[in-house]
């Protein structure tokens, strides 16, 4: 059968994070985004002869942390501050988060390819659940801006869906 891809951007997103461990750059200070990304699905056609019907996100089974998929991009990327989990300010920005300064996001490692990373894991894992593994996630691609973006893609898809 042949494989089928379709891609979702989503864009529009407010973000703010630090990279504490750029020593010698001025992303070690806090500073801010529109991000966007942009998710490559791949796959068979459903009856309705579509990779994944994206208005499906909206109303899914599983979810993504107990949310649809917009639900949690808007929870994770809209507003917010994303802080690494080892980050030495964290209790400080925990502190702005109890005094309602900050929406804070707290993530492994924060970085434009540790989020493409992150969003590809969550919707691979949601996407295969939906179709009962018929679709999966071949890659992301988060832009902090028209310049600089990273993309995630796992080795394993790299050459399972390539079209000849």
């Amino acid at each position: 059968m042949p494989t089928f891809q379709a891609t979702k951007l989503f864009e529009g997103f407010s973000t703010v994070f630090r990279q504490w461990r750029a020593e010698h750059t001025h992303c070690r200070y806090i500073h801010g985004y529109g991000v966007s990304f942009k998710i490559w699905f791949s796959g068979e056609l459903d009856n309705k002869n579509w990779v994944w019907d994206f208005g499906n996100f909206n109303q899914v089974r599983n979810g993504i942390d107990g949310m649809t998929p917009k639900q949690w991009v808007a929870y994770m990327f809209d507003h917010t501050f994303i802080a690494a989990e080892d980050d030495p300010y964290i209790a400080l920005f925990r502190d702005m988060a109890e005094q309602e300064l900050i929406q804070l996001r707290i993530v492994k490692a924060v970085s434009a390819e540790r989020f493409a990373q992150l969003i590809y894991e969550k919707f691979n894992t949601f996407i295969q659940q939906e179709t009962h593994g018929r679709v999966c996630v071949m890659k992301v691609e988060f832009r902090e801006n028209s310049r600089n973006s990273a993309i995630y893609q796992p080795e394993s898809t790299i050459n399972t869906h390539r079209i000849l």
